[in-house]
């Protein structure tokens, strides 16, 4: 016996397992219902909720719930049927109404529904295998109903309802839970005696669903479930969306927060690469196999996102997950009440919050701990503002180590350029010295006879010698330590620099002996407040004079008057108060010849590195900083300050 037989109650009734909640599942109904034909559908659903839950088919993609109240409980509790395009059951409802194909209601009406608890493996595995293959595989962790239960009831009841159908159509197709299955081809088979339907149960009501809170209510992200709908508009194929809507949300996560970071500064590289995405995706699926998935949840989504690009890149993929555009336009057309949903609960417009039952419940939701640290609200910032003491600021130590140590790199590189820059080059004799140096022992290689130019292999014979070629001169390369140090260093972050953005200016004195004396300007720390006495800003350009002392402050200095451009008071301070004969200039592009003139006039030389040989991760975090508003500020700061 097959399995697609153990599936076939009668030659006019066959079991479709099902399970809720999954895209995939409803795919294959979807399948089978177009593949095939079909007289008659029916599905666990009771016939109490018929009419308003086809009302409420008809108007998707608006996602609503059709909610039926229960009596006889301590609290006030319901139960409801999710109007969710992702769901098996509403596919096959949507599907046969499209078709013209009959429906049948065959769950049996209780006033107090009891959910039954069931954890699946991921349905993405249907993708290989058929769905009676996957619902055969699952028969050994199936728990039989216990007799005299309400389960046990409702399953002889939809047994006796499809001996009623068979008298009526030729070809039906009945969807039933993979849990209850077996057992209902058991009763169907053995004629279980059954219990008529409570007759007090209470009229459904439809309400639609928050647009914030649509998450809790469909069995698919909110956004892969939008992807599924634009498809189907589309008549596009939606076979792969499990997966590639994941790459989706990442494109569109990753737009978005490009488009954040553009709003506050147009210098922002966007770091997060298709590498970094690469990286990402192979991070999420070595999270999903450790919990026993084939297809992660949004949980290791924003994790991976948290660990791989930042807080602020996680809430961001954390709203797109969110997003269903189609339930806040449908909302504004909609005269239906709005409903607000959680685990578990549901509250109505008046305030009321009950206790809910799904009763197409798919995979269990929990809450999980994520520590994530969302931007503060326009009017939390504008008060924390207004809270400012003008006479007291400092810096957060964790940042102010992890400049210092950029810097510090930066001037061990420099000063390998400088000993790089008087490097001789010399043919081997006993030592290879620094190395050898390939580019010079080519440029020589045509200066040997032509006979010379062969290799062990091409020995040419003439009579009975064999001559041997000659090698080649190998040129080596000596690198003698750099003379000198460096002291000074200037970074550009931004150029050319917008005095509109960048109008802090500012020189801090170094607190201990391992800071430098620090020159900037940056983007003012009161326009963003991130907690009370905290301020973010962003430099577009610093200077870091270490050993540190005391000089002048830049920006009064007149012997810098001549700068006329933040560029060059920056360049040219570092110059003028640098007691070594080197600056370094980190820059994203090439120094500009009036930038080399103004060094040469304090008889100093510049040593330029490349911006873009930093990864562009490093830059981003590197220049935001934190303003504090004294030093008792930052016992609290890393509550408020964003890694």
């Amino acid at each position: 016996m097959t399995i697609e037989a153990v599936c076939r109650l009668s030659p006019r009734i066959e079991v479709l397992p099902i399970l809720h909640g999954s895209g995939d599942v409803a795919q294959e109904v979807r399948e089978t219902l177009i593949g095939r034909r079909f007289d008659c559908v029916a599905v666990p659903l009771p016939p109490s909720v018929e009419d308003t839950l086809e009302a409420a088919v008809e108007d998707l993609p608006r996602i609503s719930l059709v909610v039926i109240p229960e009596r006889d409980r301590e609290e006030p509790t319901v139960n409801f049927v999710p109007v969710d395009p992702c769901q098996p059951v509403i596919m096959a409802i949507r599907v046969a109404m499209g078709e013209r194909i009959a429906r049948a209601y065959i769950d049996r009406d209780v006033a107090v529904f009891e959910p039954t608890p069931f954890t699946a493996p991921d349905p993405y595995a249907l993708k290989r295998i058929p769905l009676a293959t996957f619902a055969a595989a699952l028969l050994p962790s199936l728990v039989p109903p216990t007799e005299a239960t309400q389960r046990w009831h409702r399953i002889a009841w939809m047994a006796f309802r499809l001996h009623e159908l068979e008298l009526e159509f030729e070809s039906i197709l009945c969807l039933c839970h993979v849990t209850d299955w077996p057992w209902l081809r058991e009763a169907y088979r053995e004629r279980q005696p059954y219990r008529e339907p409570d007759s007090s149960v209470e009229r459904p009501t439809t309400y639609t669903v928050d647009p914030q809170s649509v998450y809790f209510v469909l069995g698919e992200l909110p956004f892969t479930t939008e992807l599924y709908e634009r498809r189907r508009a589309g008549l596009r194929s939606d076979r792969h969306v499990t997966v590639d809507g994941i790459k989706e949300l990442l494109l569109e996560t990753r737009a978005r927060w490009s488009a954040n970071h553009h709003k506050e500064d147009q210098s922002i590289p966007n770091w997060v690469t298709p590498h970094l995405l690469q990286r990402y995706l192979q991070y999420v699926r070595n999270l999903a196999l450790m919990e026993h998935r084939l297809t992660p949840d949004l949980y290791s989504l924003v994790l991976a996102a948290k660990q791989m690009a930042g807080d602020e890149f996680a809430i961001t993929l954390l709203d797109t997950a969110k997003t269903y555009s189609f339930q806040a336009d449908e909302q504004a057309m909609s005269s239906q009440p709005t409903v607000a949903a959680g685990i578990g609960k549901l509250e109505f417009p008046d305030g009321d919050v009950v206790q809910a039952n799904n009763r197409l419940q798919g995979p269990s939701l929990h809450w999980r701990s994520l520590s994530l640290r969302p931007q503060p609200t326009r009017m939390k910032s504008r008060r924390w503002a207004l809270q400012w003491n003008p006479f007291r600021q400092c810096s957060w130590p964790p940042e102010d180590n992890r400049i210092e140590s950029f810097t510090r790199h930066v001037r061990e590189q420099a000063k390998a350029l400088l000993g790089a820059d008087l490097a001789r080059v010399e043919k081997f004799t006993t030592s290879v010295k620094d190395g050898i140096d390939l580019r010079e022992s080519l440029r020589h290689w045509h200066t040997l006879p032509s006979h010379d130019r062969r290799t062990k292999d091409s020995v040419r014979r003439e009579g009975s010698t064999y001559l041997s070629p000659v090698k080649p001169e190998i040129y080596v390369r000596e690198i003698p330590p750099a003379r000198g140090n460096v002291e000074t260093v200037v970074f550009l972050f931004d150029t050319p620099a917008d005095p509109a953005i960048y109008s802090w200016h500012a020189t801090w004195y170094a607190e201990h002996e391992e800071e430098s004396t620090l020159c900037f300007y940056a983007s003012p720390f009161q326009d963003r407040m991130v907690g009370p006495g905290i301020g973010q800003s962003r430099y577009g350009g610093a200077l870091f004079l270490f050993p540190p002392r005391p000089i002048p402050n830049i920006w009064d200095d007149p012997a810098l008057r001549f700068a006329q451009t933040l560029e060059e008071r920056l360049i040219a301070a570092a110059a003028r108060h640098s007691r070594e004969a080197h600056v370094v200039l980190v820059s994203p592009i090439p120094p500009r010849a009036r930038w080399r003139q103004i060094v040469k006039a304090f008889h100093r030389r510049l040593v330029t590195i490349p911006l873009s040989r930093f990864s562009g991760q490093t830059i981003d975090r590197l220049r935001r900083f934190h303003v504090l508003n004294g030093h008792e500020i930052r016992s609290y700061a890393t509550q408020f300050i964003r890694e």
